[in-house]
């Protein structure tokens, strides 16, 4: 039996439960509800309550403190740097990384047209391709964002999470990773346990998919080197191929300002992802 501590939401159960089966039979999962800050202050803009981290510091803690064996994240979720006594022992396949527009075509919205979203690192790409668009915060779970796709023009909303629900709104577009530029780890899960605990490292190797823990450990280490907790709004996709590792990535001077872009390719994605993090801080800072 291996406790899992998650969130309580429909998508971060359904995530412990997707871990659960690809585990097997032979292992049972009992899941160790927690609330975090990031769903406790869920109408406060995340920047405002700490960033990227308040959706699994107190999952991690139940690991750390002993009253759950690993924790299961959205890997977008997690800061780039690993606490002290714990390792993310597995990252299970990859699903879609992208970004889905409900709502509305993007090429069919209309001049002025009011987008809903969270995350800056979606407005200042929107807003890169359609300049005349207007934006409202809006957060929440998956069920909260599309009983509310109404009240905007349209609202943007993880691929992943539409497909792991089982959602397929009646107006959706699928935006290409040319358009919109996905969160490090995004469409990935990442499974934590404590480094010493040698029984939960093993049973979650047996999980693990090494093309996909190749590419986010690439964009992990791109977000490393902004700073780990990035305030900027950026983004980063890796694919590999073969033995090469390919990766594009964006970065922003500011919540409004303009997109820089950078990509290239090379067999140590980790590296790679350390370059274009460099190449990009150089140009917001000339």
């Amino acid at each position: 039996m291996l406790r899992a501590a998650t969130r309580g939401s429909a998508l971060a159960r359904w995530q412990t439960a997707h871990i659960a089966e690809l585990l097997g039979a032979a292992v049972g999962v009992q899941p160790v509800l927690v609330a975090t800050t990031g769903d406790r202050r869920g109408a406060e803009p995340i920047s405002a309550i700490g960033g990227k981290g308040v959706f699994v510091k107190e999952v991690q803690a139940a690991v750390l403190e002993g009253r759950a064996d690993v924790a299961v994240h959205s890997a977008k979720d997690l800061p780039a740097a690993t606490p002290a006594g714990l390792v993310i022992a597995s990252v299970p396949r990859r699903a879609d990384p992208r970004d889905a527009l409900v709502g509305c075509r993007l090429s069919e919205l209309r001049p002025g047209a009011v987008v809903g979203t969270g995350s800056a690192r979606r407005r200042v790409q929107l807003r890169g391709v359609r300049p005349d668009l207007a934006f409202a915060e809006l957060r929440g779970n998956i069920g909260t964002r599309l009983a509310r796709a109404a009240d905007y023009d349209a609202v943007v909303i993880a691929q992943a999470a539409l497909d792991r629900l089982g959602e397929h709104p009646p107006v959706a577009e699928v935006l290409g990773c040319e358009v919109m530029v996905p969160q490090v780890g995004q469409g990935a899960l990442a499974v934590e346990c404590r480094e010493d605990d040698r029984r939960a490292r093993a049973l979650l190797a047996a999980i693990e998919d090494s093309a996909t823990r190749r590419a986010v450990d690439a964009e992990r280490a791109f977000l490393a080197t902004l700073g780990g907790d990035c305030t900027l709004p950026t983004g980063a996709h890796a694919r590999v191929r073969g033995p090469t590792v390919a990766m594009r990535a964006v970065l922003a001077d500011s919540p409004g300002g303009r997109c820089r872009t950078a990509a290239g390719e090379g067999e140590d994605g980790e590296a790679l992802g350390r370059d274009l993090a460099r190449r990009l801080l150089a140009e917001v800072v000339r």
